[in-house]
């Protein structure tokens, strides 16, 4: 058999492949968290300073093939913030954070959803910040990590006068089907024999 009807061949596997294991394309996602009610900053007797993290438990063991982080949360200033996510492992990212110069009025994160995906950059958005937006940094940090164990939510009040509380907060992970996972396999082996290869002559 000529290598060209090999080829054939396994495009077909695949296109068959695919068609069957479509279902599984649609990678489940599980959602974890909930209401919370956490002073912004923690001490009563100051308006500036760390909330005390909010912390959910993720308690399987699974590869993280996504990752969104919705929050609600009251505050008279949120240029004032500094939201970050730590994995179990961690890893931290910055959800969102101002510069002095980039200074604005305005209060609360609504139904608030941190999303690589999203168009809209969270420092190009206006609050109450209601909707999906990129993070100031990618959660595909994430990405690979097991996400069995403690996620916490940290918010740092950088200035004074200005106070809030964190209402909610909630993981979307988005989790690899391994049927999907063996389609991506059979994907980069296809690329990697319809590659041109260099032929010398001698």
């Amino acid at each position: 058999m000529t290598a060209g009807k090999v080829l054939r061949w396994l495009v077909i596997i695949f296109l068959v492949v695919g068609r069957s294991c479509f279902s599984a394309l649609a990678n489940p996602v599980q959602t974890y968290g909930g209401e919370f009610d956490l002073r912004i900053p923690a001490d009563p007797n100051r308006s500036s300073g760390a909330m005390y993290d909010a912390v959910i438990e993720i308690p399987d063991h699974f590869s993280v093939y996504d990752l969104d982080v919705g929050i609600s949360l009251t505050h008279d200033s949120v240029f004032d913030l500094q939201i970050f996510l730590v994995s179990p492992a961690g890893t931290r990212v910055c959800l969102n954070m101002y510069d002095l110069d980039d200074y604005f009025e305005g209060e609360d994160y609504v139904d608030t959803i941190f999303d690589d995906e999203s168009e809209i950059p969270i420092d190009q958005a206006e609050p109450q910040f209601t909707g999906r937006f990129r993070p100031k940094d990618s959660l595909a940090a994430f990405d690979g990590q097991d996400a069995y164990g403690l996620w916490r939510l940290q918010i740092y009040d950088t200035y004074y006068a200005d106070t809030g509380s964190l209402g909610s907060f909630e993981l979307m992970v988005t989790i690899l089907e391994p049927a999907t996972a063996i389609l991506l396999i059979v994907g980069v082996g296809l690329a990697t024999l319809i590659r041109p290869r260099r032929i010398s002559c001698r």
